[in-house]
């Protein structure tokens, strides 16, 4: 497996500084949070996209993917949605990213089959966009659908490669899935894997990787056991913790605890 961390842990850190912290502490790529307030979003120019896919080649770095906020299964007209999607897509392809990543989003005020049913449109509409780039849209276990079970309802009914999954380890585990089970519901669609440890169930404040609650442990020898060798992507959400302890001073541990479990579950 490969091991990656976002930009979350680290907003509005300039790009140099992101490509140096994975080098100095072995990671093997980085996904970037697309929005306005980071360095890396939609509205770059031709010569800006350019500039970043160089660094990223010249660091020697992969760029496993965009973070978006595209929310699939929000209520509403699809056109924006659709166009939002599809800005990503272009952005990825310019800066030679495999992955795409989406929200569900979906209303209280829906159900779940009309939530299901609305974004399985958009994301049928938009897979051929997507193959024609060369980058995978993937539904993050998330805020209406947590579980691999929620969203695999989203994407079996889209039924198009270009179109998977991003298993949030911590969204599953307290949506009440086994690692087991949404590996076993995931499996046949997943693009990679976000890890993250928290303080508990009912405190979601980031910490190191194995100093909290998440049976991540589990969910590597799950992944290894059935020969899934793809990327671990750790998302530590500063962004939303201010109080959290700065990202750059974990990773070197971060790094070393993933490739014990890795180990242990070989």
């Amino acid at each position: 497996m490969k091991f990656a961390f976002s930009t979350l842990g680290v907003p509005g850190l300039p790009l140099p500084d992101v490509l140096r912290l994975a080098t100095a502490h072995g990671y093997h790529g980085v996904e970037l949070r697309a929005h306005p307030e980071e360095p890396v979003h939609p509205g770059l120019g031709t010569g800006e996209r350019e500039d970043v896919a160089a660094r990223f080649k010249d660091a020697g770095v992969e760029l496993l993917g965009l973070a978006g906020y595209a929310r699939v299964a929000a209520p509403g007209d699809d056109e924006a949605v659709l166009e939002e999607i599809r800005t990503l897509l272009g952005l990825a392809h310019d800066l030679g990213a495999p992955f795409v990543r989406v929200l569900p989003g979906g209303s209280d005020a829906a159900s779940a089959d009309e939530a299901d049913a609305i974004a399985a449109r958009r994301l049928g509409t938009v897979a051929r966009d997507a193959a024609d780039l060369g980058v995978r849209v993937l539904v993050e276990t998330h805020d209406s659908h947590p579980t691999g079970a929620d969203v695999t309802r989203i994407i079996g009914q889209v039924g198009h490669r270009q179109v998977g999954a991003l298993w949030d380890v911590m969204h599953t585990w307290l949506g009440g899935e086994q690692p087991l089970d949404s590996y076993a519901a995931l499996s046949p669609y997943l693009g990679y894997v976000q890890v993250k440890d928290i303080v508990s169930a009912d405190d979601t404040t980031p910490l190191a990787l194995g100093a909290g609650i998440i049976p991540l442990g589990e969910c590597v020898e799950v992944l290894s056991r059935h020969g899934w060798d793809g990327w671990l992507c750790w998302e530590y959400e500063k962004r939303w913790y201010e109080a959290a302890e700065p990202l750059p001073g974990l990773l070197t541990a971060g790094r070393a605890h993933l490739g014990r479990l890795l180990n242990d579950s070989a």
